[in-house]
């Protein structure tokens, strides 16, 4: 499991709870290299021979370059709120404040100000959730922020790797998503031959808190089957 951009273990914790006893998990670290090559390298130096992979948004995007280098090594493959394009220019250009504020100290102000208002549907639950977002980030601190945000800006294209891909593939987004919308996955769906694609309703970039019970049975039913 590779979480997103500033997130931890605690994105699948949900997950975590109700599948450890019947799958064996593992949560990636990707907050050591500012390279998506590098990073996906790393992950696979530890990883196990074969395995299933699931990528949450940036983890998404080092499990398709995961999938690129070593392809034999990976089962079935989870892509999950994610993005498979190169980054557009003009968000290249707002990582560049960003990465400058944080390095001066201002990682709470740019994760509240600038991305968690983008990440969730509207919910009864959304300021617990953004309390989590926020613990996570803050405790990953502004190293990780500004390698992941160096990484991300410098990103390969992946649309031909996942045309490549031969493996069982499931697609899963949030309804809501602003970040990573509805059409990219539709998108992936219909470049990858053997792929499926779940929308989970009421739910934006974080599905994995916003609606833990429907994506641990979404992920329960597929990787068992």
């Amino acid at each position: 499991m590779v979480p997103g951009m500033m997130c931890d273990e605690r994105i699948f914790s949900p997950q975590i709870e109700s599948l450890s006893d019947e799958i064996e998990l593992s949560i990636a670290d990707i907050s050591s290299f500012a390279s998506i090559e590098e990073l996906a390298s790393d992950v696979l130096k530890k990883a196990p021979q074969k395995f299933s992979l699931l990528g949450h948004s940036m983890g998404g995007i080092v499990a398709m370059e995961m999938y690129s280098q070593e392809p034999d090594r990976i089962e079935k493959l989870v892509l999950m709120d994610t993005n498979p394009k190169a980054e557009l220019e003009e968000i290249k250009a707002q990582r560049k404040p960003q990465i400058r504020d944080v390095a001066e100290g201002k990682l709470l102000k740019v994760m509240r100000d600038e991305m968690k208002p983008n990440y969730l549907a509207e919910s009864k639950n959304q300021d617990i959730i953004l309390s989590i977002c926020m613990d996570m980030a803050m405790s990953l601190g502004p190293d990780v922020f500004i390698n992941q945000s160096m990484a991300l800006q410098e990103r390969a294209d992946q649309q031909s790797t996942i045309q490549s891909i031969t493996i069982p593939v499931l697609i899963v987004c949030g309804s809501e998503d602003k970040l990573c919308t509805v059409e990219r996955h539709e998108l992936m769906h219909n470049m990858i031959c053997n792929s499926e694609l779940i929308i989970i309703n009421n739910a934006g970039h974080m599905p994995t808190l916003e609606q833990p019970n429907e994506t641990t049975e979404v992920l329960k039913k597929w990787l068992m089957n």
